[in-house]
């Protein structure tokens, strides 16, 4: 197709997957020696924001944090491992969910420790919201999280409706 009617390539769920590893040192912790909750989330939205630019192929903004959990503290000395892959897509904003892992690394016990859904929007060389590709939903879990990823947009743009004067 010509101008700007051009079809959008698709991208499969897969093509973005990132998983990013940390250790927790001292300098991470808060004086119970528990990873401070600011160092985790500057890691999260890192690994969000590479997945969702490995997705566009761009430079991205970080837009909104739906949720982020914190189910269980992470220790000094503990690894960290960040999986990260693309959720939802609409015309130049992405979600991005976050899974974060603590292992302890004298006893092999792995731990689900946070969740988080992060919305981030594709910017061109200018740094204005530009288009990207679509997402091609290939298994039952990812329609699955679709759906609720656009649930969940739907709240908030009626908060944000709510919100602004």
């Amino acid at each position: 197709m010509t101008g700007n009617n051009k079809e959008r390539p698709c991208k499969s769920v897969q093509d973005s997957l990132i998983e990013m590893t940390e250790l927790v040192l001292p300098n991470d912790a808060n004086i119970l020696g528990n990873l401070l909750g600011g160092r985790l989330m500057h890691w999260i939205d890192i690994a969000g924001a590479l997945t969702a630019s490995k997705h566009s192929n761009c430079v991205v903004a970080t837009a909104a944090l739906d949720s982020l959990d914190f189910r269980h503290p992470i220790r000094v000395g503990e690894m960290v491992r960040l999986k990260s892959k693309i959720t939802w897509v609409g015309n130049t904003s992405m979600e991005v969910r976050v899974d974060v892992y603590c292992e302890n690394l004298i006893t092999g016990n792995v731990i689900k420790s946070n969740k988080a859904y992060i919305t981030y929007v594709a910017l061109d060389s200018a740094g204005k919201p530009t288009q990207v590709p679509l997402l091609c939903l290939e298994t039952e879990e990812e329609k699955t999280e679709f759906e609720k990823a656009s649930q969940r947009r739907e709240m908030r743009l009626s908060k944000r409706k709510k919100t602004l004067p």
